[in-house]
């Protein structure tokens, strides 16, 4: 991304978003890499980072092999920098939208820290692999799962959280929070909620308690990894899941990076930090549309726009 430290060059009324795990297809960013110098460039660096060419498994699959958590956090990383760096090839300096702050959902939060000049986007690759290898093996060392309870008052789905034994693990949007644990206790948790009033329940495809104290096994490896890594100051906010609140330090971004393994993803408070900060408009970068929704689930008057292909890129080109 184009950035600078200079405040005075940053629009105070847009935010590029980043998506999470969840947002994979097979094919995607395969238009792109072969129509986008710039796009191409990014695939190739990440498969130089990671000893293999790993982009084969974003633009081939099998489906089974790129939902795999290690293949699934990079791809989706790489193909959301491969959408920034083609859009900033088609609409030149000149009219590339400079934003004010980024942020990511979970996983793009690491997006968001490339994008914001705060690692490497080889560093990054390097990083969300390791990640992802780490969640899968807590994953695997307790069967765990996860839920969306729709419609819910807080205070309830707390409480229904607390004799369960699960966790509260995304706030997504007033009416749509997360919930994780072991998969027997959130299945209870699922029936206990829709007795109490949920609107609807959904447990999600996922291969564990991501954002839970299940989680933990994984935090020592990631706090090694990142202790190795070497980080900037981001040349703009990045807003942090665990807080919702702008990263600005090498120290902050590293705490946040371990404890957010197990720690609520704040989303609904980031996109209202966001929107009382100035920001009106949102792009939402990466395979995908989920944020796009979250953000007018949270704020229906903002204007969002996604930018996940070639197509929606030569419309912004006009």
């Amino acid at each position: 991304m184009s950035t600078t430290s200079d405040s005075s060059n940053l629009s105070p009324q847009i935010a590029f978003l980043f998506p999470g795990q969840g947002s994979q297809a097979v094919g995607m960013g395969l238009e792109l890499y072969q129509s986008s110098p710039a796009a191409k460039a990014v695939f190739d660096e990440v498969d130089e980072a990671l000893g293999a060419a790993v982009s084969r498994i974003f633009f081939e699959g099998p489906e089974a092999e790129l939902t795999k958590t290690v293949n699934a956090q990079p791809g989706i990383m790489t193909v959301s920098m491969a959408c920034l760096k083609a859009m900033e090839e088609a609409l030149g300096k000149d009219r590339m939208p400079t934003p004010a702050m980024v942020a990511g959902h979970s996983l793009g939060e690491y997006t968001a820290l490339v994008a914001a000049g705060a690692l490497s986007i080889a560093d990054g690759a390097r990083l969300v692999r390791e990640r992802g290898r780490l969640m899968q093996y807590a994953a695997e060392l307790r069967e765990g799962g996860m839920a969306a309870i729709l419609g819910m008052d807080d205070a309830v789905l707390e409480e229904v959280c607390r004799e369960t034994d699960t966790q509260i693990s995304n706030i997504n949007a007033p009416d749509q929070i997360v919930i994780s644990g072991e998969r027997q206790a959130v299945e209870k948790a699922m029936e206990l909620a829709s007795a109490r009033g949920a609107r609807r329940t959904v447990a999600l495809a996922v291969a564990g308690a991501f954002h839970s104290r299940l989680m933990e096994p994984a935090q020592e490896g990631l706090a090694k990894i990142v202790g190795e890594l070497t980080f900037h100051e981001p040349t703009v906010p990045v807003v942090a899941n665990c807080t919702g609140r702008p990263l600005t330090t090498v120290e902050d971004i590293k705490q946040e990076l371990v404890s957010g393994l197990c720690t609520c993803v704040q989303w609904k408070d980031s996109v209202a930090y966001m929107t009382q900060s100035g920001i009106g408009a949102f792009y939402e970068i990466g395979p995908g549309r989920v944020l796009s929704g979250m953000v007018k689930r949270n704020i229906p008057e903002a204007d969002v726009t996604n930018v996940n292909d070639l197509e929606s890129i030569r419309l912004l080109s006009g």
